[in-house]
């Protein structure tokens, strides 16, 4: 099978479902449904999407089983480079720092504050437990933030290593957004300390932190690998998305309720992929409950779609990277 054909089963799939999702889909299984038509018919298709995405993922692990098998095994060979690039970011990360590793968790811990104090005192933010709240939304946004601001000029950033020897282009994206992930860890445990000092409670969902945080890694590694090979071509893409990621995070109810929006922007958020992972955290976290199943299918559809684009564009371009580096 082609990309054609995987492209035209993901386009026929996302429309047959879309007319029983448009029809028959309950609301404890697609969330509150909008109220008017065109609205609603959009939404269907998203849902419908994001199944047809995760059908065709599969279909491709299925059907090219010896080609991801080849890059999986790429990777691996290149594991070692993978670990010296990971760690050399990290360390240059807090050369010649005074407190080091300890800004990992004091940066988060400072932001939420000035952040608390402003909406806390000036504009009075009537959400319990604002700190936390504050501090679970920033955690997974600036965590995909980060990677992918870094990924998205890792590429152009090794351009004299690519030239003197061959490399998988994506081990740059990865290094970069893996080097994150270790840094997202290490804001967790601002996260423990201001959850223990407002005295949450605890609870055993908290165990289930790891699947937002890979959810959010998979989507920022597709997205970034997509920046990264756009970056190559579209230097200003770096100009543009400096602008766009604020945008973005002001759409993302990090620092408010979603339920202040009026009613077509509180439907529209919910095509932010960034909502679903930061709703995902704080379920579990704040309000002690399980994700269902549609959760999980839109966070997985939203990261696949991601991953299958950047990959997409990394494999088929990066041949071309030589010539515009």
């Amino acid at each position: 099978m082609t990309k054609k054909h995987y492209g035209t089963i993901a386009l026929g799939l996302t429309v047959i479902l879309s007319i029983p999702f448009f029809l028959y889909l309950p609301i404890e299984v697609a969330g509150q449904r909008p109220g008017n038509v065109p609205m609603l018919m959009l939404y269907a298709g998203f849902l419908a999407f994001t199944v047809a995405i995760l059908f065709v993922f599969i279909l491709i692990l299925a059907t090219k089983t010896d080609y991801v098998k080849g890059h999986i095994a790429t990777l691996y060979r290149f594991r070692h480079l993978l670990f010296m690039m990971v760690k050399r970011d990290f360390v240059t990360r807090y050369r010649r720092s005074v407190l080091g590793i300890l800004w990992s968790v004091l940066n988060p811990l400072l932001t939420m504050l000035v952040i608390s104090m402003v909406f806390s005192l000036l504009f009075r933010a009537d959400i319990p437990n604002f700190p936390l709240y504050v501090l679970s939304g920033q955690l997974i946004f600036n965590f995909f933030s980060e990677s992918t601001s870094l990924a998205m000029t890792s590429v152009l950033g090794n351009g004299a290593v690519i030239k003197k020897a061959y490399i998988p282009k994506y081990i740059f994206p990865v290094s970069q957004v893996v080097s994150s992930l270790v840094n997202v860890l290490f804001s967790f445990i601002a996260f423990l300390i201001v959850f223990i000092a407002t005295r949450e409670t605890f609870s055993w969902t908290m165990l289930l932190v790891p699947l937002p945080i890979l959810y959010t890694f998979v989507f920022a590694l597709g997205f970034g690998m997509l920046l990264s090979s756009i970056m190559v071509f579209f230097r200003d893409i770096g100009y543009i998305y400096s602008v766009g990621i604020t945008l973005w995070m002001f759409l993302s109810a990090i620092m408010y309720p979603v339920e202040i929006l009026p009613p077509r922007i509180f439907h529209l958020i919910h095509f932010n992929p960034m909502f679903h992972y930061i709703s995902y955290f704080r379920d579990l976290t704040l309000n002690g409950v399980v994700p269902g199943l549609w959760a999980n299918i839109i966070c997985i559809g939203f990261a696949l779609a991601a991953l299958c684009a950047g990959m997409y564009a990394m494999i088929t371009q990066q041949d071309k990277y030589i010539l515009y580096l």
